[in-house]
Formats: C-alpha cells, structure tokens, sequence
C-alpha cells in the first residue's frame, strides 16, 4: 500500500451553491450514503448560511443530521459565522469548516465584514464549540482567495501565513489553503503552501484548488511536494465561486483520485463507484456543465497493474 493521501467530498457544498436546481433532502443524502459507500472519508454535506441568500440550503440541518446518523465517515459542515457554527454544532457534525478570505474586498463581497472581524468571530466560534461540543466537532479554518482575487487581483502571501498563524493560535484543527477563483500556478501552490506548512506546526494542512484555468491538479502534484495529502474536490467538478464569472468549478473527485492513486498514494477510494454516483447527479441536474476526463475516456488497462520498470 502507498502513503495515505485524503480526498473529501465537497459537491453537496460548493458543487451544488450555484446550480439551478434544488436537490431534495433524499437525494442530497443518497448522495452521502453512496459517497461514503465508495469509500470518501469525509463530506461536505451542507453550509449554513440564511436560505434567503442560498435556497440551496434551506434544509441545512435535515441533511446534517441525517448525514450523521448514517456514520461510517466525516460529516462536515461549512460556517461564515458564529450563528452558522452553532447551528452546526447543534447537529452533531464532526466537523465544522469555517471561511474567511486573504483579500479584505473579497471578505468584504462574501460576508460583509472585514478580515480581522472574521478572525475574531473564529474565536469565538472555537470558544462556542469548546462549551458545547468539546471532543465532538473538530474545526477547519478555511483561506479563501490565498492565491489571488477577482476583485483585488494581487493577495499577499505574507498575509495568507499570518493569517493561518493566527487561525492555528486561536485553535483551528486545520488550515485549508483555498484557490477560490482558480488564481495558482504551481510554483506558487508549491512555494506558498510549503510556507504554510512551516508556519502553523502541528496543525494539518488541506488544499481546496478550483480548476478555473486548467491547472487544479497540477496544483494538486505542487501541494504534495510542499507536504499535503488532503484535498477538497468536488464530483463532475461541480461548483465555483459567485465572484469569478464565467469561471469552471472545482478540481473534479473521480479524476483527482485518479491521479492521487496513479501516483501511488492510497485513497482507500472506488473510482468506478464515483463513475456511476456522478451518472446520477448528472440525472438529477439537468443543464449543469460537469468536467472531468475519467467519467469519458474511463480507467486505463494499466490503471494499478504491476509494471517492469526501467530502473
């Protein structure tokens, strides 16, 4: 078996903000269970954010909780606040994924707040979850736009370190390095990811990489140069950011496993399976634009058979 690398499951989150159809409670938790079954250790199965702003989430809670009572993986929730982060906590999920942005105007277009007001919030958010839910929900902390920004163009990379250094000080379980609008290259996923690593200690680091310019998983083979073996993709390569028009969604599930096991890291996941789970979505989203090359050309004859090599 190779070294472990992790990919999670985020299309029931970022792959479904920004689609047309609103997907029942069932077929959003099929989506889970089927997941799971493939062998995805952690999804994203929901955020809480007002279903007035996404009405996508309107049964945030009902997915959660039904997501948890399966078991058998992580169900993880995304957070832009403390009211969001205690509703989470009020479900069970085992993880609650909180974003901020590096760029103060993309922060400022998410959210409505500053940076450093979402900073404090994050505090208060692990002070909330260490009242209730201390030994049951671990908490990621999310930097969005560390690799640029469609409304500020330039991020500072300086910043995006301080900033996992205070995100790892107040207590995140782990700091998810974000290319929101598909910004990075590889020499710099390399170099400022590495910078990361370095900087927040013990703390796990994950990669979050849209495919917007054809570069998410070359993006992917920089990160785990620079030491990280988990990342967010998203099935069919749904999803994408609603402040990068135009732009594609994230890194595609079936073909960053693909890639991770061609490498030789276990992902413990059944790319077949993902195959005919993203057939059904495909059915239940009629219009949307999936990506993906596995899904088409299918696995190779030489996809895991023992090769002589030349060494």
């Amino acid at each position: 078996m190779g070294q472990r690398a992790e990919v999670r499951e985020v299309g029931l989150r970022d792959g479904l903000q920004l689609v047309k159809t609103v997907l029942s409670t069932e077929q959003k938790l099929e989506w889970c269970r089927r997941a799971a079954a493939a062998g995805m250790p952690e999804v994203e199965v929901t955020s809480f954010v007002p279903a007035k702003v996404v009405p996508q989430f309107v049964d945030a809670d009902a997915v959660a909780r039904g997501a948890v009572a399966m078991g058998g993986f992580v169900a993880a929730a995304l957070v832009p606040n403390l009211r969001g982060a205690e509703r989470a906590f009020e479900t069970g999920v085992a993880k609650v994924n909180y974003v901020l942005s590096a760029s103060e105007a993309h922060n400022l277009a998410n959210v409505r707040r500053s940076t450093q007001e979402s900073l404090d919030d994050f505090v208060r958010i692990v002070a909330r979850r260490d009242e209730v839910a201390k030994g049951r929900s671990l908490i990621g902390a999310g930097i969005a736009t560390a690799f640029g920004c469609t409304i500020s163009g330039v991020v500072s990379e300086k910043r995006v370190v301080a900033i996992a250094e205070q995100l790892a000080r107040a207590g995140a379980d782990e700091i998810i390095v974000a290319d929101t609008v598909g910004y990075g290259n590889p020499g710099q996923v390399e170099r400022l990811v590495r910078a990361v690593v370095r900087a927040v200690g013990d703390v796990p680091v994950a990669c979050h990489f849209h495919d917007t310019r054809g570069l998410g998983l070359a993006n992917v083979v920089a990160a785990l140069a620079a030491g990280v073996h988990r990342f967010d993709a998203s099935l069919g390569g749904l999803g994408g950011c609603p402040f990068a028009p135009g732009a594609t969604g994230n890194i595609d599930t079936e073909d960053c496993v693909f890639l991770l096991e061609s490498l030789g890291y276990d992902t413990g996941i059944d790319i077949e399976a993902l195959v005919k789970l993203r057939e059904t979505v495909e059915g239940w989203l009629p219009g949307e634009r999936f990506s993906g090359a596995i899904a088409r050309a299918g696995l190779p004859k030489t996809f895991r058979a023992p090769v002589e090599t030349a060494a």
